[in-house]
């Protein structure tokens, strides 16, 4: 029978890694998988976002200004970026918000807050101005004689003619208001509705008798009106909104503002004196579903490019912020709040507590392995050596062993202890020092067991009381 030597045994050993190289290796793959899930983390955190935001009307400052922005945040490889989604209007605009089309809108404050919008910033102060061109400022003398020169106050708008300038029909609600708060009914004033663009043309072919514009004060669209309703030695009527008050009041979502003195120039003094006004607020607001990690970066990169913002623009531009109060009168999204209140937490503050909960788990894990690992470690120590001390007790067997058959149930309880032995050596969880120990004490077991044989076998007595214990066991 061939018995393996102590050779074969460090060649099965050696053909595949031992259990602690096993070991190293599977806490190496646990710390590049921990290693790897933190990257991700970290990737998917600071990954740039786009934001969809939803402005209107088309070729309106509100266009320009997050444009510009998307524009400044993809120069400045931001981690957050903007898509610019021009609607008809500032009611489209909300309307995105309440569909979820749009992660950001422009929206006026007349208009109310969409329901599943909150406010980040304000983006400027509109007002509204009813202005009577100047008699001068039409076509021909014909003209300059008609009726909407002597108009001095806006109860005097009934029977006139109003030339709504906007690309969109959002004033219309405004100047609806104005003529309800002044008992003027609604079917006597002619509305026409102009295009900036063609303001000057409708006063020279007299097509209008007054104008009514709202928005920012300093913005392009009021010096263009201004100018076209004004000449150089007569300058347009601002008429006075005295019920600005009343209106603010009854309408929490309308201001009372001015108009102030030379607003518009001195020579002529346009308007002559500080006129009294509305106005409302323009916002930028975020789906309340959005992250407060996400707005909150938002509104930092908002206000902190409020200057380059107003450099790159032809209208000076004076970004604000709302209210965090807790009576504020518009919801304020909590992560703009918290960039503002400064209680912005930083990613570490966000996940401290799972970092540190995480931190204990694998070290109990840890604890737990290395136990788990001592006690299989120390239950195989045992084991090894039962068999050490029963290949001993096998080789003391052997050298009193009076005959070949004994020697034979020996010899095979040996093979037995090998072949399981090999076993392990295959799967790796047999020590350097514990083969080597029990190779020695199999080999030994196997030269007592040779030597007694040989002995046997040369003695006549063995051989004949082998030969009767033979016949006894198998009669003829």
């Amino acid at each position: 029978m061939y018995a393996p030597k102590t050779s074969d045994l460090r060649v099965h050993r050696e053909m595949k890694p031992t259990w602690r190289r096993k070991l190293f290796l599977l806490t190496a793959a646990i710390i590049l998988l921990i290693g790897g899930v933190g990257a991700a983390s970290l990737y998917f955190t600071y990954e740039p976002t786009t934001l969809t935001v939803a402005v209107g009307p088309p070729g309106s400052e509100n266009v320009r200004v997050m444009q510009t922005f998307a524009q400044q945040l993809a120069r400045e490889r931001a981690s957050v970026r903007l898509r610019v989604v021009v609607e008809a209007g500032p009611a489209q605009s909300a309307g995105a918000i309440s569909s979820g089309t749009a992660d950001l809108a422009v929206v006026r404050g007349d208009l109310g807050i969409p329901n599943d919008g909150m406010v980040v910033a304000i983006l400027r102060h509109s007002v509204v101005a009813v202005i009577v061109p100047a008699p001068g400022a039409k076509a021909s003398k014909e003209t300059r004689k008609s009726k909407s020169a002597k108009i001095e106050k806006i109860q005097q708008l009934a029977g006139r003619r109003i030339g709504m300038v906007s690309r969109s029909d959002a004033n219309q609600q405004v100047l609806n208001l104005i003529l309800r708060q002044y008992d003027i009914p609604l079917d006597k004033v002619q509305v026409v509705n102009l295009d900036p663009s063609e303001v000057g043309t409708a006063i020279r072919d007299d097509k209008v008798d007054a104008l009514f514009v709202a928005g920012q004060l300093t913005g392009k669209t009021f010096a263009d009106v201004v100018a076209a309703a004004s000449t150089t030695k007569e300058s347009a009527t601002f008429l006075p909104i005295g019920e600005a008050e009343a209106i603010e009041r009854r309408f929490p979502n309308y201001e009372t503002a001015e108009i102030v003195a030379n607003a518009f120039g001195s020579s002529p003094p346009k308007p002559s004196e500080t006129i009294e006004t509305i106005g409302f607020l323009q916002y930028i607001v975020a789906n309340q579903a959005l992250s407060e990690d996400r707005v909150a970066e938002f509104a930092r990169r908002l206000y902190q490019a409020r200057q380059s913002l107003s450099a790159e623009l032809p209208a000076p531009l004076k970004i604000e912020a709302p209210s965090t109060d807790k009576d504020a009168t518009v919801p304020v999204h909590p992560g703009a709040a918290a960039y503002l209140d400064g209680t912005q937490q930083t990613f570490f503050d966000r996940y401290n507590d799972l970092l540190y909960w995480g931190m204990i788990l694998l070290s109990f894990c840890g604890s737990a392995g290395a136990g788990m690992v001592g006690y299989l470690r120390a239950g195989k120590h045992a084991h090894r050596s039962n068999l050490l001390e029963r290949l001993i007790e096998l080789m003391q067997a052997a050298r009193i062993a009076s005959t070949p058959r004994e020697l034979d149930t020996l010899e095979a309880e040996l093979d037995a202890i090998l072949a399981a032995t090999i076993r392990e050596v295959e799967d790796q969880t047999v020590e350097e020092r514990a083969l080597t120990a029990f190779t020695l004490a199999l080999d030994q077991a196997r030269l007592a067991i040779a030597d007694r044989r040989k002995t046997l076998l040369k003695r006549p007595s063995a051989a004949l009381a082998f030969d009767t214990e033979h016949e006894r066991v198998h009669p003829a």
